[in-house]
């Protein structure tokens, strides 16, 4: 399922694409704003979302076989939420 297919369901439920579009994307852009100021998003039943500080390490070029220095970032994770673990078993 992709973002398109994603309003289309959520469309079906509001009764307009372009109140289902709206919500998709404010969905979005508010998970992604709190992730930028480094605060956790948990909806309860389906998961949370969050930061986490990923170390500075050594990796090789898979073409050369070279070293190069990968620096430390911030990067996002999804932890699925007991509901959602059960629903896809």
């Amino acid at each position: 399922m992709n973002k398109a297919d994603l309003i289309n369901k959520v469309a079906k439920v509001l009764g307009s694409k372009k109140s289902a579009k709206s919500a998709v994307y404010c969905v979005g852009s508010t998970i992604t704003g709190a992730l930028k100021k480094k605060e956790k998003v948990t909806l309860v039943g389906f998961g949370t979302f969050s930061v986490v500080k990923r170390a500075a390490r050594k990796a090789k070029n898979p073409r050369t076989g070279e070293e190069i220095k990968v620096k430390a970032k911030n990067a996002p994770k999804f932890t699925p939420g007991k509901a959602l673990k059960e629903a896809v078993k």
